[in-house]
């Protein structure tokens, strides 16, 4: 089974130095990419120098995380893809499990790794941590971290769970079950697009799983800081749009209480006097609104469509009942 692992980058020659070199050591077995989104810094004639053995990709513009990949993976013949965000350290042995995981499961279409922090390495990381899931009204959460609070690995996620998302900094996915579903979304250019397209992936039948066996480090925040409010608005329009095309149940009976907790959000937001993150989520719903008439038209279209959650409210959990880590929901 051949793997591709593939590199996104814009303006990250830091990250390239510090990074590209351990995924070469540790990848052996795989053709590795560097695909570039248009940098105007050297990030290009740095890998050209420096890694002649690494294949550049270049796209025309910057098309974010979703179109961007889209672009490039057309270029490249893999039975199975690694997407991998630039500030991400990849350990020894990583690719072996998850390639074992793929070949004794061919209903299994999406692989994530642990995921623990780069920085404190011994806790998990926020983007992905041992998996991903959402509740009722797609707000998503991991084992490993509920909102700001995340666990220290102690082995308590050491397994091949199902689980129902992976994280976008560092999966895995079938070649053809990314191609026969269009890629990602280009309209959420980024965050999110991974949750809707390992949604898309399970209602057509197929498995998303954690492998445990794999271990990589994530900086986070490296190309959008949590601090930034384009990334507020991006998780809140588009978390939207994924309920909308994929959500199985009455939509209404779904988005009214789901848009009735954006409001509460927005308002915190503006108590706390960030005014910024406030209209963010402002502009989110009337970008939303603005695209409802295609995402209805995406939803007619899904014929098939899971049971997507295993709890109705992780706002609730947490916030009212003090559930603040995943074995305790």
């Amino acid at each position: 089974m051949k793997i591709a692992v593939v590199i996104l980058n814009w303006n990250g020659r830091p990250l390239l130095q510090q990074f590209v070199p351990i995924i070469v050591a540790h990848s052996k077995a795989a053709d590795i990419y560097v695909v570039d989104n248009a940098s105007t810094d050297d990030s290009v004639s740095f890998i050209q120098q420096q890694f002649p053995e690494v294949t550049l990709i270049h796209n025309n513009k910057n098309y974010g995380y979703a179109g961007g990949y889209n672009v490039a993976l057309k270029q490249i013949k893999a039975d199975v893809f690694c997407l991998i965000n630039s500030d991400v350290e990849v350990t020894q042995g990583w690719l072996d499990p998850v390639m074992t995981l793929f070949d004794s499961e061919p209903g299994t279409a999406v692989v994530q790794p642990k995921i623990r922090d780069y920085n404190n390495k011994t806790y998990f990381e926020y983007a992905g941590a041992a998996g991903g899931f959402i509740d009722q009204l797609g707000y998503p959460y991991c084992r490993g971290r509920i909102f700001n609070t995340i666990e220290e690995d102690q082995g308590q996620y050491d397994d091949h769970a199902s689980i129902f998302w992976a994280s976008g900094a560092c999966l895995f996915i079938r070649s053809a079950n990314f191609h026969s579903l269009g890629g990602f979304d280009e309209s959420f250019f980024a965050h999110m697009e991974e949750i809707d397209l390992c949604w898309r992936i399970q209602n057509t039948g197929f498995k998303v799983k954690f492998c445990s066996d794999s271990l990589v480090y994530h900086v986070g925040g490296a190309t959008l800081d949590h601090q930034n409010p384009k990334k507020t608005y991006l998780n809140f329009r588009n978390s939207l749009s994924t309920l909308v095309k994929n959500a199985k149940g009455n939509l209404i009976a779904i988005l009214l209480p789901r848009l009735l907790m954006d409001g509460l959000a927005g308002l915190k937001f503006l108590l706390a006097l960030k005014l910024r993150h406030c209209m963010a989520i402002i502009y989110a719903h009337l970008s939303f609104y603005g695209r409802l008439n295609t995402l209805l038209k995406q939803r007619k279209s899904s014929k098939n469509r899971i049971v997507y959650f295993k709890i109705r409210s992780i706002v609730i959990r947490y916030f009212v009942n003090g559930k603040k880590h995943y074995e305790s929901l």
